[in-house]
């Protein structure tokens, strides 16, 4: 069980979500710019991960992966609807999720629930917590998740089943707002497993401390949520490694690639420009 741990949540933080409540007028601006398009279109975006011959799989490992919600006022919830159609429709082995389910109170999250639990990829469905999660209620998020079927994983790795049982998804805490432990997350995965990394932010590369994985994935950076034509970002994500493995797919020295992902939702404002929300289908044998 999740023990709550709310490390970044303050008076001072509450009272500002709430203005950012008024001024969005609890919803109704993100719904008018959900329904002209301004969230941007949703997308899948397709990855292929050939394993080396040692630790190839019986058969084609189909991962779905989704991150950064946001529920709350700055996102409207058909863009969760159309998240969750598509997933029915890519038919996945497992779901993974990159964490910041909401802005704001931790009760928002609960817009995500009955979907997840309608949600049943047959391998399972596994969440890490992010930065926005971490700053309310984060045990709350994390009650509401399992209650839908979701295992949440703090520096843990939890193998899947048969007949992928030499594949380990590890989920690291949050690298900025969580308490990151490298060696936690892989210990349960030996060397020879195929060790999936499932984090919020980029910069949980910083705290592998020596560990290696096979593939990574990422969101937080929101691919800028605002972006130049080709997916410049006008402002750079937080963190320095958020900057350069800002969106897309990166080969990282002695490991695996990283997949980053634009995320689903909107954060602050509820607009998104040549950053369109996605979620990542990647094949991995």
């Amino acid at each position: 069980m999740i023990v709550p741990r709310s490390k970044h949540f303050s008076p001072h933080r509450s009272k500002l979500e709430a203005l950012v409540n008024v001024v969005l007028m609890g919803g109704v601006v993100s719904a008018l710019s959900y329904h002209c398009r301004l969230h941007g279109r949703l997308g899948v975006t397709r990855h292929a991960v050939a394993l080396p011959a040692a630790k190839r799989l019986p058969r084609p490992l189909k991962i779905a992966f989704a991150s950064d919600f946001h529920a709350g006022p700055p996102t409207h919830a058909g863009i969760f609807r159309d998240l969750f159609e598509r997933i029915a429709a890519e038919q996945p082995d497992v779901l993974l999720m990159g964490g910041d389910y909401v802005s704001g109170p931790a009760a928002n999250a609960e817009v995500l629930c009955p979907a997840l639990a309608a949600c049943r990829p047959p391998l399972g469905k596994f969440a890490v917590l992010g930065n926005h999660d971490l700053s309310t209620d984060d045990g709350d998020i994390c009650r509401r998740f399992e209650a839908a079927g979701v295992r949440m994983l703090v520096n843990r790795a939890l193998a899947l089943p048969a007949p992928f049982g030499d594949v380990a998804i590890c989920g690291m805490d949050d690298p900025w707002t969580g308490e990151p432990d490298g060696a936690a997350t892989f210990a349960g995965a030996d060397a020879d497993t195929v060790r999936v990394l499932l984090m919020h932010a980029p910069d949980g590369l910083l705290y592998l401390d020596g560990g290696r994985y096979d593939l990574a994935f990422a969101g937080h950076t929101h691919g800028g949520q605002i972006a130049l034509p080709g997916g410049t970002p006008l402002v750079l994500p937080d963190g320095p490694l958020s900057r350069p493995y800002h969106y897309g797919r990166f080969p990282v020295r002695g490991n695996g690639d990283l997949i980053v992902s634009r995320g689903v939702g909107c954060s602050r404002i509820p607009v998104r420009i040549n950053a369109d929300p996605e979620l990542v289908i990647c094949t991995v044998q």
